[in-house]
């Protein structure tokens, strides 16, 4: 079974182009115009060992509009790849340091959305990304891959250290999560 998917969305907002390969190394190309958005974006890519080409624009010069567009394309897609869900571990969860920045992630790809976050950001941006646009774009993200995301700070002060743990950390579980270890879906009730 092939985990690869492309997908579009244009609007008059925005239009996200991707190309997604669960089965990758972690390869990336990611073109927004969000400098410090692309940056988290790579991590993600590159922890989660997932291929993701990603380009989009924001015809609005709205960086709301753009990464609540990419959240949704990305999540749907990673829903849309995984098919029926057959034999993938299901469930990941880890304690991730970065410097000063210790953060918790756990995942369960289970068809029931949730985002739950306990995160302290004290500064309104960091380079050219509004913070509030972090918890923004994993609940987008979550409820359409359908997805029971829970992000947890347990050290840090540093907003940078603090959002790139929170997405490196989300990767590690996905790249873990994703994997296939039997034949089999992984839920009593025979479906996800």
């Amino acid at each position: 079974m092939s985990r690869k998917i492309e997908k579009t969305r244009e609007t008059k907002e925005t239009k996200i182009e991707l190309k997604l390969n669960l089965d990758g190394n972690g390869l990336y190309a990611i073109n927004t115009p969000c400098r410090f958005f692309n940056h988290m974006l790579e991590q993600l890519s590159a922890h989660s060992a997932v291929d993701i080409t990603l380009s989009a624009s924001a015809y609005d010069n709205n960086f709301h509009h753009l990464i609540e567009d990419c959240a949704i394309v990305l999540g749907g897609a990673f829903k849309e790849a995984l098919g029926d869900k057959k034999g993938i571990k299901r469930y990941s969860n880890i304690i991730l340091p970065m410097d000063e920045a210790l953060i918790l992630c756990a995942i369960d790809i289970s068809q029931r959305a949730y985002f739950k976050t306990d995160i302290t950001l004290k500064d309104q941006k960091t380079d050219d990304f509004e913070t509030v646009l972090f918890y923004h774009f994993f609940n987008t993200f979550a409820n359409n891959m359908g997805l029971c995301l829970h992000i947890k700070q347990l050290e840090g002060f540093d907003t940078h250290h603090i959002i790139e743990a929170s997405f490196k950390a989300f990767a590690r579980c996905l790249k873990e999560a994703l994997k296939v270890e039997s034949n089999t879906i992984p839920s009593t009730k025979g479906v996800l």
